[in-house]
């Protein structure tokens, strides 16, 4: 699969995230795809166990916005913030692909935290 047709791929998987659409979120995965949550040490096995673990969860979120994707070949990152229960997190996925579909991802999930008053002089804030 060329680059234009994994981005393509990566585009409608987040949509479909951020949507809900359970189905077709994990159409980009293989049937024997790992997917990891280092920070947890989770590691889960197959898209259909993915598929399941996701669709347990206890809530849905309010908000996905994806800030932005870059890659080449077989390596994709996606940058992206959910927010669940007015609290956002910060998150990271790796993509690996084969044969045009997702073989490995490993995400990353990291909670805001307020900026120390020192360095203020130096940094633009956003919120």
């Amino acid at each position: 699969m060329d680059e234009q047709n994994i981005r393509m791929a990566i585009d409608q998987h987040w949509a479909a995230s951020a949507a809900g659409d359970q189905v077709a979120e994990h159409e980009i995965y293989h049937e024997d795809a790992v997917c990891e949550y280092p920070q947890s040490g989770e590691v889960i096995h197959g898209r259909r166990n993915l598929q399941a673990l996701r669709s347990h969860h206890p809530g849905r979120p309010s908000g996905f916005v994806v800030r932005r994707v870059a890659g080449e070949g077989n390596l994709w990152v996606s940058e992206y913030v959910i927010t669940y229960e007015g609290r956002r997190a910060f998150t990271v996925s790796i993509m690996e692909f084969r044969d045009g579909k997702v073989s490995h991802e490993t995400q990353y999930f990291a909670d805001p935290f307020d900026a120390p008053a020192w360095r203020a002089q130096w940094v633009e804030r956003r919120m």
